[in-house]
C-alpha cells in the first residue's frame, strides 16, 4: 500500500499558471532567447533597456494572483451584485435579443473578436462584406446613399454630424440648432465638442425656435427623447434655403415603420444600432451608424468599407479613402475618429441578416402594438399620456405621485424614467413581455391583463414608410440555423485573426484574450444592466470600475481615473480637454499652444484641434528621439501661450527615450501640462510609471496593454488616468454627477467589456504583469536580432536595445530588387502572418510589436519567414529571379493560383508553401492583392447587385 511517503510533490504555485497563460515564451524558450541577447537573466536585459532615471522603485502588489477559477467566482460574485431588472428607461438603450447562432458564433468566437483593422484586405474579406452588409442596412433604413462602418455611440455620432455639418455647410453661421427633443446625453456630447470650437449651441423646440438663416446646422430626435414622432421635411427644407446641413438622429427599428430621414430631405443621418441584437451593456460597446447624401460621402468622419477588385479582377472589399483626414490634415482635421465599432456592427449587421425585412418590421410592429396597449391602460387609469402618435415611447403625467410610482415599479422588478418632477417615460422593447406591460400597470395602480386591451396603431399616418429597404438578396438567405451558421463560418474563414496566428502589429499591440476574461461579457448580470439604473442597481459595476480604477492608477502613479472615453483617441481628447478645463479655471484662457512631435500619432493632433488648441510640430532626431533643442526652443518660445505637449512613451520608434523628463520639465517650467499618449504602456507595466516621470495626464488603451480584443478594429476603451490637480476638470455626464465635459454617451463608456481587464488584473496579480511586460521586450528585442543582417533596425538605444517594439527597414529593397514594403506586407499573407505596422511612423518601413503572449516556436515562425522574404530578395538583386514577375509581386498567392496555367517563373509551391507557411493547417488568403486605386475610383459602399457577384466570378 502506497502513502504520501512514496511520492515526490511538484511545487505547483496558482502564479506560475497565470503566467502560462498570458505569457508565450516557457522558461526554458526564454534562457534560450536570452542566450541569443547575449544575457543571463531576463532583469539584465530590462536592466540595459529601461532607463534607471525612470525606473520604479515599489513593486505593482495588491494580493497573490488569482487562478482562473478563483477569478471567475470573484467576476460571478460581483456580477450577483448587480440587481437585474427590466429597465423601460430607453434614452437611446434598449432590450434586445441576442440571437443565440450570432452570440455564439461571432460575440463569443474569437475569429472574430481577435482580428485587427482591416487595413490588409486581402486577409480582413469575411469581415469588410459583413461591413458591408452594415452599411447596405444603414443606408436602406435611413434612405441616404452613404454610410460608414460605424462610429463610437449614438451622443458622439451627433457630435461628429455637427462636425461635419460645418465643415461642409454653405451657411457661414457658427451656431448649431439641437432639438431639446434630443436624448439629455446627446445634448451633452454636442455641448462638449462646440465649446473649445467656438460654436454656439442653441437648444429649443425646432418648429417655434429655429431660425434657418442663423444656423450652420441643425439636429433633430426622431423619434424623440419623449416619444414624439414629428415631420420635419418642412424644417428641412428652410435649413437648405439658408444653406444649412439637416441631421436627423433616428433610431433603426422605427424606421422599419416610419418614413426614412433621406425621404423628408435630411443631409446627414445618424443613430446606434444596439437594438439589432447588441446587450446594453451598462452603457456599450455598441455600433453608432452615420449616413449621408452622396455629395458629402469624402467628407464623412470614420472608416468606410468599399468594393473593389484583385490582380485577377475578382471582386474584392477594402477600405475605401483609408488615408482619413487626421490622417492628411492632422492639425486641422475635424475629426479623430480613427476606428470602428466592428465587432458591435457585425453582430448588428447580421441580426438584420437573421431576420430579414419582414422579421425587422414585425418587431418593430410588435413593440409599437405593446406600448399602445401599454397607453391603453394607464388612459384608462386617468392618467394623461403624450405623445398622441409614437413608436415605443410615452411620456405620463403622474404629478406628485412620480417618486411613489417609481418606487412601486421597482418593486414590480422594472424600471422607468424620471423626467423632472411631474413625469414618468416609458420604453418598450423587444424583450417587453405580456407580464411586463402588467407590472407596470400594478405600479400605477392598475390591474389589467394584456388580453383586456386590443391594440391598434398611433403612428401619423403622414409619416408611415412605404419606401422599401433591405432588399439585397443577403437580408433574404434562408435563415435555417445551418445556414446562418454557415454564413458566419465562411466569412470567419476568409479571415486571419489571432486564433490562426500572431498579428506583429507595431502600437497596436495585438495580444492574447484569455477566454476566461471574455466569459463574464455575456452574463446577463453584466449584459442586460442598463446605463442609467439607479445606483444601488449597479453595485457590481460600481465595485469593479472602483477597483480597476485603483489598479490602473497604482500601475501609472496618477491619483484619478475616468472610464468615460470609449476608445483611444477619444481618451486623447478627454485628456486635452482636461488640460484646458484646467487652464481656463486657473484664469489662463489664454494658453492654447500643444507641442507635438512630427512622429507622433495622426490622431494627437486632430484630438487638439478639436480640444481648440493650436498645434506648434516638434522636430524629431535622427535617432528618432525628439530634438531637445527644437524642443526646448518652442516651449520657451510659446511659454506664454503654452498648455500642453503631447508625447509617446516608450517612443513612437520603439526606443525609451532617455530624455523624458527634461522634456516634461520644460513642459511645466514653460506653463504647460504633459500628456503621455498610453499606446505603448504594454512596455512600461510593473517597470515605469508616467505619473512619476512627469506626466500630468495619459489614456490607456484597456484594448491594447490590458487584453481586452480588438475586434476587427473595435470595441475600445481608452481611459484616462490624471494627476491630483487635474482630477477636479476629469469628464462628467448628466446622468450620474450633473458635469459637464460628456465625452461618452454612457457615464462609464464601455464597461461591458472592463470585466475583461478586471479579470486580466486579478489572474496576473502585480508581479504576473511586470513579468508580461519584461517578456514583451525580450520578444521585440529576439526578433531584432534574429532579424540583423538581413534587415536593419532603424532605432536602437545607446546600448543597442529595443523596448517593446521594433522597426525594421525595407526600403533599400526598393532600389535593390524593386521591393516595396507592400510586397513584403502580401508576401507574408502567403507564410500564414498579418504585417506588421507599415510605413508608420517611417514611410516604407515595418514597426513589429510581438508581445509577451508569444512563443518562441512563432516568433521564430514569423523571423523564417521574413529572412526567406529577404533571401527572394536577394535572387532578384543577383538577377537570379524576375524583377516584376516573382512571389513578391504577384502575392498573396490563392488556391486558384493552383489550378490551370502556371506561367510564372517559379513554382507553385515555392508561390503558395514559403518558409514559414503550414503545410497541413496553410491559411490561404480568399482574394489576390487588392486594387487600392480602382476601389477609390470607383467608390461603390454597400452590397453590389447578386448579378455582380457571378460576373466577377466569371
Amino acid at each position: 500500500m502506497t502513502t504520501a511517503a512514496d511520492f515526490t510533490f511538484t511545487d505547483y504555485k496558482p502564479y506560475d499558471f497565470a503566467n502560462r497563460r498570458h505569457i508565450g515564451p516557457s522558461p526554458s524558450e526564454m534562457a534560450a532567447m536570452l542566450a541569443v541577447l547575449g544575457y543571463e537573466s531576463l532583469d539584465a536585459l530590462i536592466d540595459d533597456t529601461v532607463p534607471p532615471s525612470i525606473r520604479q522603485t515599489e513593486p505593482l502588489a495588491w494580493g497573490p494572483a488569482m487562478t482562473e477559477r478563483e477569478a471567475l467566482d470573484t467576476m460571478r460574485e460581483t456580477a450577483n451584485r448587480n440587481r437585474k431588472l427590466v429597465s423601460l428607461i430607453g434614452q437611446g438603450y434598449y432590450g434586445t435579443i441576442t440571437p443565440p447562432v450570432i452570440q455564439r458564433n461571432i460575440l463569443e468566437n474569437p475569429a472574430w473578436y481577435t482580428a485587427y483593422t482591416p487595413y490588409q484586405p486581402e486577409i480582413s474579406q469575411g469581415r469588410l462584406e459583413a461591413l458591408l452588409n452594415y452599411q447596405t442596412m444603414v443606408c436602406d433604413l435611413t434612405g441616404l446613399d452613404v454610410a460608414n462602418a460605424s462610429l463610437l455611440d449614438e451622443a458622439t455620432a451627433a457630435a461628429e454630424g455637427m462636425a461635419m455639418a460645418e465643415r461642409v455647410a454653405k451657411s457661414k453661421a457658427t451656431a448649431f440648432f439641437v432639438d431639446e427633443n434630443c436624448h439629455p446625453q446627446t445634448i451633452a456630447l454636442l455641448k462638449t465638442r462646440a465649446e473649445p470650437l467656438g460654436w454656439t449651441i442653441v437648444i429649443g423646440d425646432p418648429f417655434a425656435d429655429l431660425d434657418p438663416a442663423a444656423v450652420f446646422g441643425a439636429i433633430f430626435q426622431y423619434p424623440g427623447t419623449y416619444g414624439h414622432v414629428r415631420d420635419v421635411s418642412g424644417l428641412i427644407s428652410n435649413l437648405h434655403v439658408q444653406g444649412a446641413i439637416a441631421v436627423v438622429a433616428a433610431d433603426p427599428l422605427a424606421l422599419a415603420l416610419l418614413k426614412s430621414p433621406g425621404d423628408m430631405g435630411a443631409d446627414i443621418a445618424i443613430g446606434c444600432t444596439q437594438r439589432f441584437g447588441v446587450p446594453v451593456g451598462y452603457g456599450g460597446p455598441h455600433a453608432a451608424y452615420m449616413a449621408v447624401k452622396d455629395v458629402y460621402k469624402r467628407s464623412m468622419p470614420g472608416r468606410l468599407v468599399g468594393v473593389s477588385v484583385d490582380s485577377r479582377g475578382n471582386r474584392a472589399y477594402r477600405l475605401s479613402l483609408q488615408t482619413r483626414e487626421q490622417h492628411i490634415r492632422r492639425e486641422k482635421a475635424t475629426s479623430n475618429i480613427c476606428t470602428a465599432q466592428v465587432l458591435l456592427a457585425v453582430m448588428a449587421s447580421m441580426y438584420a441578416v437573421f431576420h430579414g425585412p419582414q422579421g425587422i418590421k414585425a418587431i418593430a410592429q410588435s413593440v409599437h402594438q405593446k406600448t399602445v396597449r401599454l397607453a391603453m391602460g394607464l388612459e384608462k387609469l386617468g392618467y394623461t399620456v403624450e405623445p398622441d402618435v409614437f413608436f415605443d415611447t410615452i411620456t405620463v403625467d403622474v404629478g406628485r405621485l412620480q417618486s411613489v410610482i417609481l418606487k412601486s415599479a421597482v418593486a414590480q422588478e422594472v424600471n422607468l424614467r424620471r423626467i423632472g418632477t411631474t413625469k414618468i417615460g416609458i420604453s418598450l422593447d423587444e424583450r417587453s413581455r405580456p407580464v411586463t406591460l402588467e407590472a407596470v400597470w400594478r405600479a400605477f395602480g392598475g390591474d389589467f391583463q394584456v388580453a383586456d386591451f386590443e391594440p391598434g396603431y398611433r403612428l401619423p399616418k403622414s409619416l408611415l414608410r412605404t419606401s422599401e429597404y433591405l432588399t439585397h438578396p443577403i437580408f433574404h438567405m434562408n435563415r435555417a440555423e445551418s445556414e446562418m451558421t454557415r454564413y458566419i463560418r465562411r466569412l470567419s474563414d476568409r479571415d486571419l485573426a489571432l486564433d490562426r496566428s500572431m498579428i506583429p502589429l507595431g502600437s497596436c499591440t495585438m495580444k492574447l484574450n484569455a477566454t476566461a476574461e471574455m466569459l463574464p461579457i455575456t452574463w446577463p448580470e453584466f449584459a442586460e444592466i442598463h446605463p442609467f439604473v439607479p445606483v444601488d442597481q449597479a453595485e457590481g459595476y460600481r465595485h469593479m470600475i472602483t477597483d480597476l480604477g485603483e489598479k490602473l492608477c497604482t500601475i501609472t502613479g496618477y491619483d484619478a481615473i475616468s472610464m468615460q472615453p470609449n476608445s483611444g483617441a477619444q481618451g486623447e481628447y478627454a485628456g486635452l480637454l482636461t488640460i484646458r478645463a484646467y487652464h481656463i479655471a486657473n484664469g489662463d484662457v489664454h494658453r492654447d499652444v500643444c507641442l507635438i512631435p512630427t512622429s507622433a500619432h495622426g490622431t494627437n493632433p486632430a484630438s487638439a484641434q478639436m480640444a481648440g488648441m493650436k498645434v506648434v510640430v516638434v522636430k524629431v532626431s535622427d535617432n528618432g528621439d525628439i530634438d531637445m533643442a527644437d524642443f526646448r526652443a518652442k516651449a520657451g518660445q510659446y511659454a506664454a501661450n503654452l498648455s500642453c505637449c503631447m508625447i509617446t512613451y516608450p517612443s513612437t520608434h520603439g526606443v525609451f527615450e532617455e530624455n523624458v523628463r527634461e522634456v516634461c520639465e520644460i513642459v511645466h517650467q514653460n506653463g504647460g501640462q504633459v500628456y503621455m499618449d498610453g499606446a505603448n504602456m504594454n512596455a512600461m507595466v510593473g517597470l515605469a510609471r508616467p505619473g512619476d516621470i512627469g506626466s500630468d495626464v495619459s489614456h490607456l488603451n484597456l484594448h491594447k496593454t490590458f487584453c481586452i480584443p480588438h475586434g476587427g478594429g473595435g470595441p475600445g476603451m481608452g481611459p484616462i488616468g490624471v494627476k491630483a490637480h487635474l482630477a477636479p476638470y476629469l469628464p462628467g455626464h448628466p446622468e450620474t454627477d450633473g458635469g459637464d465635459g460628456a465625452v461618452s454617451a454612457a457615464p462609464f463608456g464601455s464597461a461591458s467589456i472592463l470585466p475583461i481587464s478586471w479579470s486580466y488584473c486579478l489572474m496576473m496579480g502585480g508581479e504576473g504583469l511586470t513579468q508580461a511586460t519584461k517578456v514583451a521586450i525580450l520578444n521585440a528585442n529576439y526578433i531584432a536580432a534574429r532579424l540583423k543582417g538581413a534587415y536593419e533596425v532603424l532605432y536602437k538605444s545607446a546600448r543597442g536595445r529595443v523596448a517593446h517594439e521594433c522597426i525594421i527597414d525595407t526600403r533599400p529593397l526598393v532600389d535593390s530588387a524593386g521591393v516595396t514594403v507592400d510586397d513584403v506586407a502580401k508576401r507574408l499573407i502567403d507564410c500564414g502572418f498579418h504585417a506588421p505596422t507599415m510605413s508608420w511612423p517611417v514611410a516604407g518601413t515595418l514597426m513589429i510589436e510581438p508581445t509577451e503572449s508569444e512563443t518562441k516556436a512563432e516568433l521564430d515562425r514569423f523571423c523564417d519567414a521574413m529572412l526567406a522574404i529577404r533571401e527572394e530578395a536577394r535572387a532578384i538583386e543577383e538577377g537570379r529571379m524576375d524583377r516584376t514577375n516573382n512571389p513578391l509581386k504577384n502575392a498573396p498567392h490563392t488556391v486558384e493560383d493552383l489550378v490551370g496555367e502556371w506561367d510564372r517563373p517559379y513554382s507553385r509551391e515555392q508561390a503558395c508553401f514559403p518558409p514559414g507557411a503550414f503545410r497541413v493547417d496553410k491559411y490561404w488568403s480568399p482574394v489576390n492583392r487588392v486594387d487600392n486605386v480602382y476601389g477609390d475610383r470607383n467608390l461603390v459602399c454597400t452590397c453590389p447587385p447578386l448579378e455582380d457577384y457571378a460576373e466577377a466570378a466569371e
